[in-house]
């Protein structure tokens, strides 16, 4: 292990502490706050930001946006989220650097809280390169807990040998995380919460060597975490024969506000459900559903690309529809774990202008880096119609099972991007009041109106001459860019994209430069098994900057 810490070093469990949430302390907290801002307003007291750099927009092009500012030093950053307390909501960022945290009292200028580094989270046989990846960290606000997915190649290790699994992490006082555990799992690439954060869906990469030969990636692993310090995982997987029969890589799971988990990944988006009793379409019964044993939904196969093996897999997908409130009408405390709110029937399509019943529409990112930019990862649209017969679990390549794709988008038809640039598949999205916010890599940051959903069309964009847009947040009236190659941009959507929305008046960004391509390009080079997909930072060793 190399690395040292200040922090208690790693070679036991960190107990949890019994403090329900950052609550007694939070009153003199509060205290302190309102009396610095006292001293502000009576010009007592000044000192800059230490967390975010105070600039000018950066270069690039931007339509439709305004940029507040950039939290830097968060190079590498992977995914984030938001933890609430009753005094308020804290920032949790994380990536190579390992987990940051910070305080959103002023959403615009958050300010430092804590970093667990990544030194910090190595264990027995790390010895060098950093922690990766976890890029849709999922939070328990019951408990301020953090679940950090590790993926096999974190440390330098080979995919096919590494060690994954979950590091859960005690976040009551956000001012002094603590590490609970690190827990071994199968699967290692994100980790969603089931069911209140009792349960945990663990996905991805590649088989290990270990695996059976005819699995082409790895399935969902199923971890109890309602004892944090003492988890365990059952052993039989579930969201086998994902693709047309063969089990291929579960990329990532989202839960919708009726609490259906959509798992997507190679082949397709297939939605669970795992409380109660319900028919069965495979089984052809009534059964219970739990999340060790989920009842099939909905959902399947697309296009042929969805299928493809290599530098590709479904991603991500959202069902917004009505249901249990992610934040919406419930408080702090049911916020979705994986993003601030769920998204509910609003955010979605004009449905009855369509001819389709809420929750019958599928958003969808399927991330491809095989080809040229024109043929790469695309933004989708899929009516879930007739798929709730068990038909996606039925498919096989001799009778395949498809959805119905109403519509695609990808920046390529908008902007005329230049066939050598590798950085231009789709990747995380959120979605509100009937826009999909949605990251590109280095085609940046895209805003686009789904109101028709035969026919999306960009209304904002926010692409840095240097940039490589990994997910965007919605938080209040702000939008928060985790960018690897910038930290987190702050930004606010201006009126210019509600006028285009109303109108349905498409704005287009303009081509990337030669300059910018060749800029981006030399930044990175291919992973030797993965390609492109696999972005390594040039100068890194083995097996680093992953994305898929």
């Amino acid at each position: 292990m190399d690395g040292t810490s200040a922090r208690e070093p790693i070679g036991g469990q960190s107990a949890v502490r019994s403090a329900p949430g950052w609550t007694d302390e939070d009153r003199g907290v509060q205290m302190v706050r309102k009396t610095v801002m006292l001293l502000l307003l009576i010009g007592l007291l000044w000192q800059p930001s230490a967390a975010m750099s105070q600039v000018p927009p950066p270069p690039g092009d931007i339509k439709n946006f305004e940029f507040l500012g950039n939290l830097g030093g968060m190079n590498n950053i992977t995914s984030i989220n938001v933890l609430s307390f009753a005094s308020g909501d804290v920032l949790v960022a994380v990536g190579r650097f390992g987990v940051r945290t910070f305080d959103l009292s002023d959403p615009a200028n958050p300010q430092p809280l804590d970093h667990l580094p990544s030194a910090d989270l190595m264990n027995e046989g790390d010895t060098s390169g950093t922690f990766w990846q976890s890029e849709s960290t999922n939070v328990d606000q019951r408990r301020k807990l953090i679940f950090l997915s590790r993926d096999p190649r974190a440390y330098n290790h080979p995919q096919d040998a590494g060690p994954s699994g979950v590091y859960i992490i005690d976040a009551n006082d956000p001012e002094n995380l603590e590490l609970i555990t690190f827990h071994p799992i199968p699967a290692g690439h994100t980790s969603t919460c089931i069911e209140q954060c009792n349960f945990l869906w663990t996905g991805g990469p590649a088989p290990d060597e270990d695996m059976p030969p005819e699995w082409a990636g790895r399935p969902i692993f199923v971890t109890n975490v309602r004892d944090p310090e003492n988890p365990f995982t059952y052993p039989d997987p579930i969201d086998l024969g994902r693709n047309d029969g063969v089990t291929d890589y579960a990329h990532d799971v989202q839960v919708d506000n009726m609490g259906i988990a959509w798992v997507s990944g190679r082949g397709g988006v297939r939605g669970y459900l795992t409380k109660g009793r319900h028919w069965d379409p495979v089984e052809k019964q009534m059964r219970a559903a739990f999340p060790w044993d989920p009842v099939p939904y909905a959902g399947g196969g697309g296009p042929v690309a969805w299928k493809a093996t290599g530098p590709a897999v479904v991603h991500n997908s959202e069902r917004p529809i009505d249901g249990e409130p992610g934040d919406r009408d419930d408080g702090y405390w049911s916020r979705d774990p994986e993003r601030p709110e769920r998204p509910s029937a609003e955010d979605g399509s004009d449905y009855a202008a369509h001819g389709f019943e809420p929750g019958e529409l599928l958003y969808i990112t399927h991330e491809d880096f095989n080809g040229s930019c024109a043929q790469r990862g695309r933004f989708y649209i899929a009516s879930l119609r007739g798929s709730y017969d068990g038909e996606g679990w039925r498919s096989t390549p001799e009778d395949p099972f498809s959805l119905d794709i109403l519509s695609s988008w990808h920046p390529w038809e908008q902007e005329g991007s230049s066939t050598t640039t590798s950085n231009c598949s789709g990747h995380y999205f959120r979605m509100k009041d009937g826009l999909v916010y949605m990251s590109w890599y280095g085609q940046g940051t895209r805003v686009l109106d789904i109101t028709n959903p035969y026919e999306p069309i960009q209304v904002a964009y926010f692409r840095p001459t240097t940039t490589s847009s990994y997910t965007p947040m919605l938080y209040k009236d702000l939008v928060y860019v985790a960018d690897s190659s910038r930290g987190v941009d702050i930004l606010r959507l201006t009126e210019g994209a509600f006028q285009a929305s109303a109108a349905r008046q498409e704005v287009v960004a303009p081509p990337l430069t030669k300059a910018q391509i060749q800029a981006e390009a030399a930044r990175y080079r291919p992973d030797p098994v993965m390609g492109w997909s696999c972005r390594i930072p040039v100068g890194a060793r083995g097996h680093g900057h992953h994305s898929m």
